[in-house]
């Protein structure tokens, strides 16, 4: 059946849907845990959760997800209909998290091609001893069912209405007949049939179902226009049916009605009938009524409106798309620059060419926009997941910290999101590790008990500013400098060196004050990897700290990595590229206004502050003509509230440029320091981009 019904389209949505649904467990788990205990709310919505995992899981073949699921599933159908009150409710959420961290490793694994080989049988066992422990004080509300919970080895939300708890007889069947219409714009609407179908095999008989064909992708159309409709017979009655369907995702209405038995017999000698329910049949059912899913029971006309403005016009996009979208949008940039700045077009004065090329510019522009908005997605899913590496590590640790998350809306592009989430996961480890006392060290110090981690985002100009902030003990300054001055890292003297600089020596590869080797540190590679992935997409960290009060490290990345505003400066024969974001001001200086300090550094006096002066020739070893500062020009920039004064020849002009990666064998080049990549200009030529940072930094280490 797997190599029958699945297909590539399927398994997207199964990984898709499963990975929502993991998150809303995770965060539904984790407020549940602060508020401590679980509302009737919640434990109905954590079911419905498991409910669908496990449908789609078994639908999709994985069983070893599907029964795990279904485990759990079983444990809140306990809660729901028991006296959730006398559950422990630390253990359970031990058991739920487990089970999370289970799926997400074999979804991982599915996504990557790997078979999904894990075995939840460990898992399994514990949560059915747990609903073992729970059976003697377990209150069923219904008194036709018994105290005593069915074998957990079937599903007990299904198992427990297979028998009369009064007589040992089996209850008479049912008939029904029902109609689902899904949420507009969900669409795969004949996949989601079927997974309902496959839901109901094993509690119903004598399912039909209009259209008959769902696997064929034509069937999606009528499904979409006149629901899916289904008829069938079942031990369940009404109401436990009625549940059962409505845990259906991304359904928006819900026709169900009881028949008899002559109703029944009738629909089948008829199956080719387009509808099985319909306001307008002539003899009604036994028991019938017409339900929309939860927040959605509005009349028709409140209902199409926002669907009409928001559901039916939103899409979901493959990345890889958007990735190929953006690639030609920076191709097509190129492409007008080149026809722009044509050199044969050069002294011609083509007014009408000009009038045009400012119309094409203006649509690059805006087209350019769009693509970019649509790249960009919220920090919220990536701090969020912040909040059970918290929960986990205070339990390991034996400490007691909460998580502010305070800007989770600021969006950055979807690539800069990837490379910060590892960074992000270290920083609030080590805050934790490192950072948080032992509530009793906090008590002694005059400290609340609680431990406070801050997590903030907020837009500066073109970047992003991410801190991760803690009030724990701080930095200690001079076993950093005798730890660095062990390993080598330094070679000036304390008095030289700031308190950043001296902060910021933690970031280095190998560096660690820990002293033992633990679960979650001593081994230098944390920090290492933060700066590294940081600097990767052309970002910055910086570290402050203090004494007692605690610590706080700032990313500072950008919005986006593939096309930016850049000024071209040419020196020599070369053409250089810098990030307008990072330009202060550009001059030419004039006579007397550069002199020579004590140490040899070239520096010049601007309104009265002194700033050192980087020659690029000099620098990278360009032979140029130009080595007089009253002839050539000076360019101000700045990176981490440090300035830095550029001298080329002349300002070119500019421009959008596209950012390419250097060539490999170019970045294991030696002279490749302060370089961030480059771009093909409009005329054909390449230029480097420079890297602000790398050229502060790279000057200060000259």
């Amino acid at each position: 059946m797997y190599d029958e019904y699945s297909n590539e389209t399927m398994l997207d949505i199964y990984v898709f849907e499963t990975e929502q649904l993991l998150e809303q467990l995770e965060q539904l788990m984790l407020n549940c845990e602060k508020e401590t205990g679980f509302t009737s709310e919640a434990i109905d919505e954590i079911f419905r959760i498991m409910h669908t995992i496990k449908g789609s899981s078994a639908m999709m073949m994985f069983n070893d997800i599907s029964n795990l699921a279904h485990s759990m599933e079983d444990l809140f159908y306990c809660l729901r209909n028991g006296k959730n009150e006398i559950a422990d409710n630390s253990f359970i959420s031990d058991l739920v998290f487990e089970g999370i961290d289970f799926i997400k490793e074999e979804i991982e694994k599915i996504k990557n091609g790997i078979s999904a080989d894990g075995n939840p049988t460990a898992l399994i066992e514990k949560i059915k001893i747990f609903i073992k422990d729970l059976q003697n004080d377990v209150q069923f509300p219904d008194p036709g069912i018994k105290k005593a919970i069915v074998e957990t080895t079937g599903s007990i939300a299904q198992d427990t209405y297979k028998s009369n708890p009064e007589d040992g007889r089996a209850p008479p069947k049912h008939a029904f007949k029902a109609v689902l219409h899904f949420e507009e714009g969900c669409e795969m609407e004949n996949i989601r049939a079927y997974s309902v179908v496959h839901n109901l095999k094993d509690i119903t008989s004598d399912l039909f179902h209009i259209p008959e064909n769902i696997i064929d992708n034509d069937s999606s159309k009528d499904i979409k226009q006149n629901g899916f409709h289904m008829c069938f017979t079942t031990d369940l009655g009404y109401g436990e049916i009625q549940e059962v369907l409505m845990q259906t995702i991304f359904l928006r209405e819900l026709i169900l009605e009881e028949i008899d038995k002559e109703e029944m017999e009738r629909i089948s000698k008829n199956k080719s009938k387009p509808y099985l329910v319909s306001e307008s049949d002539e003899k009604p059912g036994i028991h019938g009524e017409k339900l929309n899913n939860p927040g959605t029971q509005k009349s028709k006309t409140e209902r199409e409106t926002p669907l009409s403005s928001g559901h039916q016009n939103i899409l979901s996009v493959d990345v890889a798309k958007l990735d190929r979208l953006m690639d030609l949008v920076g191709e097509m940039v190129i492409a007008e620059a080149m026809v722009i700045q044509n050199p044969d077009l050069a002294g011609m004065e083509l007014t009408n060419f000009q009038k045009a090329a400012q119309r094409l510019d203006k649509i690059t522009k805006e087209i350019q926009d769009m693509v970019m908005s649509i790249r960009m997605v919220s920090l919220t899913a990536t701090f969020q997941k912040m909040n059970r590496i918290v929960r986990d590590m205070c339990k390991k640790l034996d400490k007691e910290a909460k998580l502010v998350i305070i800007g989770e809306e600021t969006e950055v592009d979807k690539n800069v999101i990837e490379h910060i989430s590892d960074p992000l996961m270290h920083l609030v480890r080590n805050a934790l590790d490192h950072g948080i006392e032992s509530a009793e060290e906090r008590e002694a110090a005059g400290k609340p008990r609680y431990g406070t981690i801050t997590l903030e985002a907020k837009s500066s100009g073109s970047d992003v500013l991410i801190t991760v902030r803690d009030d724990g003990k701080g930095l200690e300054r001079e076993k950093i400098l005798n730890k660095a001055r062990e390993k080598g890292l330094i070679s000036k003297s304390d008095s030289d060196l700031t308190d950043r600089e001296i902060y910021n020596l933690i970031l280095l590869p190998g560096f660690s004050t820990k002293d033992n080797v633990t679960e979650f540190s001593g081994r230098g590679v944390g920090m290492d990897v933060v700066a590294r992935n940081i600097e990767t997409i052309g970002g910055s960290v910086i570290v402050d700290s203090a004494p007692k009060s605690g610590t706080t490290i700032t990313l500072k990345i950008p919005l986006t990595l593939a096309i930016v505003d850049g000024m071209n400066i040419r020196v020599g024969k070369s053409l250089f590229t810098l990030p307008t974001i990072s330009i202060k001001e550009s001059f030419r200086p004039k006579a007397g206004d550069t002199f020579t300090d004590p140490e040899g550094n070239e520096m010049i006096m601007v309104r009265g502050n002194c700033y050192p002066i980087l020659r690029l020739h000099q620098y990278y070893n360009i032979v140029t003509n130009v080595t007089d500062f009253t002839e050539g020009i000076i360019i101000m920039v700045e990176h981490d509230e440090k300035t830095l004064c550029i001298f080329a020849d002349e300002l070119v002009g500019q421009q959008q440029i596209v950012v390419k990666s250097l060539p490999r064998y170019i970045r294991d080049f030696k002279k490749t320091k302060g370089l961030a990549g480059c771009t093909l200009l409009g005329d054909g030529n390449i230029s480097l981009i420079l890297d602000i940072g790398g050229l502060i930094y790279g000057w200060n280490d000259g």
